[in-house]
């Protein structure tokens, strides 16, 4: 997949650019709707043998709206939308930057830069999806501003248990650690790369190692506690349970979260590696022990657990 980033205006020359069918969206998630437009791109471009493409924003609207005034955390930071992607066979993808400029296009101005001028022949986009100044341009209104240079398709909405799957009702549930609702709307388990780094070394003294993660800071993690994950790291794959918070038994007044595996039944040295670690099960809250042995004899009840649910 080919990555490229522009803002406005652009300096891209049409005549070097293939023909492509685009997703378009800010599809934070990459969840089952996001999905069927994605999809949906990627089937038409076959058929009409094109190359499949995906336009998204970065960073979210609201954050350039507030004028910084927000802070926005994402369920796919950009680096883990773009791993998502590669695997959706998109053939390239188009990352504009999301800033005052671009807010204040009107919506046949986007239209003529990023659509027509993108060599953009057919465009897929969900039913709600917005563009332009203050969001007045719509799916309907860009079949309108097309000037005949390409077609759209409009992918419904996609609903589970009659609610509608979207960003913010994931949020919600990663708010709560119901990791495995989440994980049924995005048909995928949430996942997150990190590198491992040094930590305390508590984890080895008392028999459980762990690999501290270092995440992007923007990622909108799940509530602290205990989870079962899978942890996989240059091809292989491994189940683990994963400690995101403050480590309340060893430290005090901590805010910044941490985030540590113990990966079962694995013991070699990862400093400096990157890893890939699933979210699939919220286990428990986390909490502060009287002593080390305490925390030890959760531990041990906890890998139990883990284990069990993945056998």
């Amino acid at each position: 997949m080919k990555t490229i980033k522009l803002e406005y205006p652009h300096t891209l020359n049409i005549d070097e650019l293939p023909e492509t069918v685009t997703a378009i969206g800010f599809f934070d998630g990459i969840h089952k709707g996001h999905q069927k437009v994605i999809n949906t791109a990627v089937q038409i471009a076959k058929e009409k043998e094109l190359e499949s493409a995906v336009i998204t924003f970065h960073p979210h609207p609201s954050v350039v709206l507030s004028k910084g005034k927000k802070q926005v955390n994402y369920i796919t930071p950009i680096q883990e939308k773009q791993y998502i992607l590669q695997n959706m066979s998109v053939d390239r993808l188009y990352i504009i930057k999301f800033n005052e400029e671009l807010a204040s296009l009107s919506p046949q101005e986007f239209v003529d830069q990023f659509i027509i001028g993108l060599n953009i022949k057919h465009v897929v986009g969900g039913f709600d999806y917005t563009y332009g100044h203050k969001g007045s341009g719509t799916m309907a209104t860009m079949e309108e501003q097309s000037r005949g240079k390409f077609t759209t398709t409009v992918i419904e909405k996609i609903e589970l248990d009659n609610e509608k799957v979207s960003s913010t009702k994931i949020r919600e549930l990663l708010k709560l650690g119901d990791i495995e609702k989440i994980n049924t709307m995005l048909a995928r388990p949430l996942s997150i790369h990190g590198k491992v780094v040094e930590g305390a070394k508590r984890g080895r003294k008392m028999g459980y190692p762990t690999a501290n993660l270092v995440v992007d800071e923007k990622a909108f993690l799940p509530k602290p506690g205990i989870y079962a994950v899978k942890v996989f790291h240059k091809g292989e794959k491994y189940e683990g349970m994963a400690s995101l918070g403050t480590n309340p038994t060893f430290t005090e007044d901590k805010k910044d979260l941490s985030l540590e595996v113990n990966i079962l039944d694995y013991n070699n040295n990862l400093y400096g590696e990157e890893l890939e670690l699933e979210w699939h099960k919220y286990i428990r809250e986390e909490f502060k022990f009287r002593s080390a042995e305490e925390l030890v004899e959760q531990i041990k009840k906890d890998e139990n657990e883990i284990r069990n649910f993945f056998k």
